[in-house]
């Protein structure tokens, strides 16, 4: 198998595979309700929906990179705070995670392994270290999300 076919397992097990955590994003935001995404715990911490607009934005940064665009990270870092707290606009921000994953998926099949090596200019990091970053980034997250929803 290449590497860039294990990689693509390892980031869709913890989308909504068979991770070794045993934790998905998928599973974990299935039953969190627009009330509950918006709901402040704390002013010191963000919302599950503002962490969830976090990740779909990285994970978009990312893949940009990949796809060989140069990007600037805005100074909020994608933290924004969620203007629409309708069930229907939670629903919009789950259905575009799930459209986000579904280009990775495209963006692996087409992936060459040769490209690993490569250097993303802005920062000297590797598309190797950027793509397990981005799995970092999106379980790093996904921990958030999991205390948050004990702590509703």
């Amino acid at each position: 198998m290449s590497e860039n076919k294990r990689i693509s397992s390892l980031y869709q097990s913890i989308y909504d595979g068979n991770p070794f955590l045993e934790v998905t994003l998928s599973n974990t935001l299935q039953n969190v309700t627009a009330e509950q995404a918006y709901r402040k715990i704390n002013p010191k911490l963000n919302t599950i929906w503002e962490i969830v607009n976090h990740l779909i934005q990285w994970r978009r940064n990312i893949l940009q990179r990949m796809q060989g665009e140069t990007i600037v990270t805005p100074d909020h870092n994608y933290f924004v705070p969620v203007l629409d707290p309708s069930e229907a606009a939670w629903e919009q921000s789950l259905q575009t995670l799930a459209k986000s994953q579904e280009a990775w998926n495209a963006f692996f099949e087409d992936f060459n392994d040769d490209h690993l090596a490569k250097i993303y200019v802005n920062n000297g990091h590797t598309y190797y270290e950027h793509l397990h970053g981005i799995i970092q980034h999106d379980v790093y997250h996904l921990g958030q999300i999991v205390i948050l929803k004990k702590l509703l």
